[in-house]
């Protein structure tokens, strides 16, 4: 087969290394349905434009059929790009006089362009309802642990008491606002640049919102350069997945951490588990490693991204084949990644006991015993602050005797005398009460955190029907598309 794009302006044929270095076939995988969807819509606007008759139509529309049916697999991947390839078997089965018409009024670079927003439409949408089974077993996992206690950590030490609930909720709320951020990119993304052409339109007396329409876009990108050269999308898309995976990897650290002997708060399940070569006892935590390393590969892919698109003049310049890869990449790692920790929380098993015992290790719950000083006393907090810090110097367990002492060395005064009772240093000191007092919105006292789960759910649901809506509007558009494309073959 002969490469319909060299046999005016070019005289010679690129050698096979040359093919290689400059073809972009390995990742327009990722865009070959698309392709054949925009290819779909251009032809029928083409003949409802009266650009092409209803022969040609129908003919081209046979033929993109035939080859979405046989696969990518069945392409010709010595061609730069799957565009090409496509058309070139496209006119391989219908012939030139009839195939090479489907291109008029058009560009490779507003067809890419194109298809590239098509397919990462799907792709945020797929990601968006993983994020949110994810979010759904969080909020699961946390509802069986409101009371289950834990130490919560700053700096990686022992802080204060809280629950296991309070601490996935916080995971949950972060992985919500990432739910967030795509739903609010997706606006910017469902926008169709077909019909700017090269980048300075058309003579062609095309309707770039009829195709806009039937591709189930929700607007144009209007100005015709803009539209086949900017690449803003894919960053700002690729940044978001950057930052999930960062939200992911603070997951899978604490789960590396917790499944350790020192810790011991949980264990994974043998399925995302590995074992030692040497060592028959090992039981390591490769799936959370490796969701941590990649981690780095997405932010790794994102400075890729914005350094391939750094300083490119307008319009089109062939630097941008590289950006996209980066993109599906991430892509790719950000879904599989979601899907492991989702599976890593729902099977994990929960030490409570261990995480209760070590809830009160590194004397957490200082803070409400120097919060417990200031309501009974009444002394400033920064003095009651003092008292704790030199009473959290000593071995074994606190009392009222011990911080009169102290007092007495600060103040002169024995707080005894002002208020504080043994009862009421004994209920500072317990980490259930420690928990049940912190009521505000946003803490972990337990009925606190039962309404805040339920608060969760309701997000989740509302979040959940605002993507399904999102999705039906993708899925109807392409379906009627699909209608009139069989509509136009059964014509002939």
């Amino acid at each position: 087969m002969s490469n319909i794009l060299r046999r005016g302006r070019l005289q010679s044929t690129p050698d096979e290394d040359i093919m290689k270095f400059t073809s972009s076939m390995k990742s327009d995988k990722w865009i070959f349905d698309a392709d054949i969807m925009v290819d779909f819509a251009h032809t029928i606007m083409l003949k409802e434009q009266g650009i092409i008759d209803e022969h040609d139509c129908s003919s081209i529309l046979k033929g993109l059929i035939r080859i979405r049916e046989e696969g990518i697999e069945q392409l010709d991947h010595s061609y730069e790009d799957i565009h090409i390839s496509l058309e070139s078997k496209l006119i391989d089965i219908v012939g030139e006089e009839v195939g090479g018409r489907m291109h008029s009024g058009r560009s490779r670079n507003d067809e890419v362009a194109t298809c590239i927003r098509l397919t990462l439409r799907e792709e945020m949408i797929a990601l968006m309802e993983e994020l949110n089974l994810l979010r759904r077993t969080l909020c699961s996992v946390a509802a069986d642990n409101i009371e289950t206690l834990m130490p919560g950590f700053t700096h990686l030490q022992h802080a204060q008491p809280t629950t296991l609930a309070h601490h996935l909720v916080a995971h949950m709320d972060a992985l919500g606002r990432d739910v967030e951020r795509l739903k609010d990119a997706y606006s910017r993304v469902n926008l169709s640049p077909l019909g700017a052409a090269a980048f300075a339109s058309t003579g062609f007396n095309i309707n770039r919102e009829r195709t806009m329409k039937l591709l189930g876009f929700d607007g144009l990108v209007e100005n015709s350069m803009d539209a086949v050269s900017s690449r803003d999308f894919l960053i700002e898309c690729t940044a978001m997945l950057a930052n999930i995976m960062i939200n992911l990897s603070k997951m899978a650290e604490e789960l590396v951490i917790w499944s350790t002997a020192e810790f011991a708060f949980i264990e994974l399940d043998d399925r995302y588990a590995s074992t030692s070569s040497i060592m028959p006892q090992k039981k390591n935590p490769d799936t959370a490693e490796l969701l941590r390393g990649k981690a780095g590969v997405v932010a790794g892919s994102l400075m890729a991204l914005i350094t391939t698109c750094k300083a490119l003049p307008l319009s089109y310049n062939r630097d941008l084949q590289e950006a996209t890869p980066n993109m599906w990449n991430a892509l790719e790692t950000t879904r599989s990644s979601v899907r492991m920790m989702d599976g890593m929380m729902r099977t994990m098993k929960i030490n409570r006991e261990i995480m209760a015992l070590k809830s009160v290790i590194g004397f957490t719950t200082a803070t409400e015993l120097a919060d417990t000083i200031v309501r009974a006393t009444g002394i400033p907090f920064r003095t009651a602050h003092q008292i704790v810090g030199i009473l959290s110097r000593r071995e074994g367990d606190i009392n009222l005797q011990q911080i009169d002492s102290v007092a007495d060395k600060i103040l002169g005064i024995k707080l005894s005398s002002k208020g504080l009772t043994e009862e009421l240093v004994g209920e500072a000191l317990d980490p259930i009460c420690n928990i049940k007092k912190r009521n505000v919105i946003g803490g972990p006292a337990f009925e606190e955190m039962e309404k805040a789960i339920i608060r969760r759910k309701d997000n989740i649901k509302h979040t959940e029907e605002e993507i399904r809506v999102l999705k039906n509007k993708s899925e109807s558009s392409l379906n009627m598309l699909m209608e009139l494309v069989k509509q136009y073959i059964a014509k002939a």
